[in-house]
């Protein structure tokens, strides 16, 4: 596939590094030169300084031949320009843009990305995809992701092992047994720091990162067996009241299943006041998320869980650890600066969210071929879980999950078959109409890819 990329940021830039690795013809555009510079040291693609929303600089790129335009620059407007030109004047078949900024995003709007107007296929928002991903940790605590699949039939969730949990220093192999009627699968483990995928021997140690798939109805019972038994929070507190934080605010407020007590502290008095007459149950503090005076005036010491999505890691890093400090439970901390990841459990951050492994996983859903219907990204990039359909045309209908002789690096975590959950064997045989997950390191995800639209000689 020849896929154009607008925009050399961190988005961007992980984006290249995932697909480049697949054989696509990949070309990148930004105006910075250190960022284009970074690219050609450490990528294998074609990279050069120009900006994204000129012809000019689109043909040269080769937006002639390409398949896909992803404008993912730092400018709201460029970003809808560059699809527009690449459908006018290049007519590039699949156009995606990220857009932050919310106005354009309000429904009265959305006549305005039609073919006859901004020709837009997939629009992003990675500040609304982020308060989604919170949300979910927020209502099952103990996880350090959570992402739904088959219309939240079934969940892959990330937990870490606790010291003395059940579940520990067991292979594989015995913990499914040890599960019993709940359905479980471990489909992979990151342990200090490095993501593998388990085979039947592993063995689970405490303080490894666990993936798992399970039927949504048994998420609490599979939690408890790996020791996390974490009561859901009735109070919270959002340090940072930018999009990130009003949206989640929007979002628990409107959750009539989960009632939460819930305070914003923001730093900008004018921002304050805005996000005060926006919400209607929600107590908004001014302030710094830094401030004990403040922290202590919102209530931290009795406070489940504190969210920090200020526009600083730093900030949200240091605020999180103050706020355990003083008593709080939980903390999660949004955190676009992959560096700090291997530091923050030492020093006792609880979860942590990345913007872009959201966003990147958003935009992969539309990169990827055959009968493919959601993606995720985990691990920064190490694998993917992904959820795809096996078609009656399929060469996989009728095959036992033994017979497909799946490579090291692919796992069919769990199948759903109408209103039933598998988690199969390798005598699983595979029906017309099944909605198989599986997990796929980086170097599989091509021939996941060709299994769901040819046949299984790329095998």
């Amino acid at each position: 596939m020849r896929i154009l990329i607008c925009g050399a940021g961190q988005v961007g830039y992980s984006i290249a590094r995932q697909l480049s690795k697949e054989d696509n013809q990949i070309t990148m555009i930004d105006y910075n030169p250190d960022l284009i510079q970074k690219i050609n040291d450490n990528l294998d693609v074609r990279a050069f300084v120009g900006h994204a929303a000129h012809p000019n600089v689109l043909k040269a790129a080769g937006a002639e031949d390409a398949d896909m335009l992803i404008a993912v620059t730092y400018s709201d407007e460029v970003n809808m320009v560059a699809c527009q030109i690449g459908y006018s004047l290049f007519n590039i078949p699949t156009r995606i843009a990220r857009i932050r900024h919310q106005n354009y995003l309000k429904p009265d709007w959305q006549s305005l990305y039609s073919n006859e107007n901004l020709a837009l296929n997939v629009i992003i928002s990675p500040e609304i995809e982020v308060a989604r991903a919170i949300t979910r940790r927020l209502h099952s605590p103990g996880t350090l992701d959570i992402i739904p699949f088959a219309d939240d039939k079934v969940r892959v969730i990330a937990v870490r092992a606790m010291e003395g949990c059940p579940m520990t220093n067991l292979p594989v192999s015995l913990i499914r047994q040890k599960a019993g009627a709940a359905s479980l699968n471990i489909i992979g483990v990151s342990s200090e720091g490095k993501f593998s995928v388990p085979t039947a021997e592993s063995i689970l140690r405490a303080g490894d990162d666990v993936y798992f798939i399970a039927a949504s109805h048994d998420t609490k019972r599979v939690m408890n067996l790996f020791g996390h038994d974490e009561r859901e929070a009735r109070r919270a507190i959002i340090l940072g009241g930018g999009n990130i934080g009003l949206f989640l605010a929007q979002g628990l407020e409107e959750d009539v299943d989960h009632d939460i007590k819930l305070k914003i502290v923001e730093f900008s008095r004018e921002r304050a006041e805005l996000i005060a007459s926006t919400l209607n149950k929600t107590t908004v503090l001014n302030g710094s998320a830094l401030d004990r005076e403040v922290l202590m005036e919102a209530g931290i010491d009795h406070t489940e869980t504190v969210i920090a999505v200020t526009n600083d890691d730093e900030t949200n890093i240091l605020s999180c650890l103050l706020a355990k400090r003083f008593g709080a439970e939980r903390t999660i901390a949004l955190v676009n600066n992959a560096t700090y990841a291997p530091l923050l459990t030492d020093l006792g951050i609880d979860v942590t969210v990345n913007p872009r492994e959201t966003t990147v996983s958003r935009i992969l859903e539309h990169v990827r071929k055959g009968r493919i219907t959601a993606v995720h990204a985990i691990s920064d990039g190490a694998a993917e879980i992904i959820e795809a359909v096996a078609m009656a045309t399929s060469s996989l209908v009728g095959k036992s999950i033994g017979e497909l002789k799946l490579p090291a690096g692919i796992i069919f975590g769990a199948l759903v078959r109408k209103d039933d959950i598998i988690i199969p064997s390798i005598e699983t045989t595979i029906a017309e109409g099944d909605h198989i997950i599986i997990l796929a390191t980086s170097a599989m995800v091509r021939k996941v890819e060709k299994i769901f639209s040819v046949s299984l000689e790329y095998f």
